[in-house]
C-alpha cells in the first residue's frame, strides 16, 4: 500500500510542479504587463506610454514627441534624463526618477504581448539581456530602475505585490521548471 502511495506522488509531482509553476507565473505576468512595468517595455517604435486613468486599454504615448531612439535613453533626440533626474517629481504625475532613466531593449517588448509570448521572452536569453530565471530575480531585487514601478510617485499606482514578493513568485516559477501557458 505504502508503495501504491509513494508511486501516486512521484506521477502526480511533474502535474503539482506545473500547476505551481503556472500560478506563479500568473503573479508574475500580472506585474510584467501592468501598465506599471509594460508601458516602458515597448517596442521597436521607441515611444513610452503614459497613461493618468492607469488601464491598460487607454494609454498614450509620451508627451512632447518624446522618442527613446535606439539607444533607448533618448540621445539621438531629447535625453531621458533632461526630465527624469535621479527622484521622483513631488507633483502629481510629475516626471518620474530613478538613477538611470531608459527604457528596456526592444526584444523585451511586454506591451501588448499575451502572458504566453511574455513567458517565452523572459525564458529566450536572445530577448532577455542573456540572462538565467535565476539573474533575473537578481535584476528585480537589485536595481533601482525596476524598483521604481512600485514606488512611483504621486498620481500613479505602484505595479501589484512586491519587488520582494516578485523576486519570490520568479523563484518559485523557476523551480517548478518555470512553464509558460499555452495561449
Amino acid at each position: 500500500m505504502i508503495r501504491h502511495a509513494f508511486a501516486l506522488v512521484v506521477m502526480a509531482t511533474p502535474a503539482f510542479a506545473q500547476d505551481t509553476g503556472l500560478a506563479a507565473w500568473n503573479k508574475i505576468h500580472e506585474v510584467f504587463s501592468h501598465p506599471r512595468c509594460a508601458y516602458c517595455h515597448v517596442g521597436p517604435d521607441n515611444v513610452p506610454l503614459v497613461s493618468l486613468s492607469e488601464s491598460p486599454a487607454n494609454p498614450r504615448a509620451h508627451g512632447m514627441n518624446i522618442n527613446a531612439g535606439k539607444s533607448r535613453v533618448g540621445s539621438e533626440t531629447v535625453a531621458c534624463n533632461a526630465c527624469h533626474t535621479p527622484h521622483n517629481s513631488p507633483l502629481p504625475h510629475g516626471a518620474p526618477g530613478a538613477h538611470v532613466w531608459a527604457l528596456p531593449p526592444v526584444e523585451m517588448q511586454w506591451f501588448g504581448k499575451s502572458s504566453a509570448e511574455i513567458c517565452a521572452q523572459v525564458k529566450d536569453r536572445a530577448r532577455n539581456g542573456n540572462r538565467s530565471i535565476g539573474d533575473i530575480a537578481d535584476l528585480v531585487e537589485h536595481e533601482g530602475l525596476v524598483h521604481y514601478g512600485w514606488a512611483p510617485g504621486p498620481g500613479r499606482e505602484p505595479a501589484p505585490y512586491s519587488a520582494t514578493q516578485l523576486v519570490e513568485f520568479i523563484k518559485q516559477w523557476d523551480a517548478a521548471g518555470a512553464p509558460c501557458p499555452a495561449q
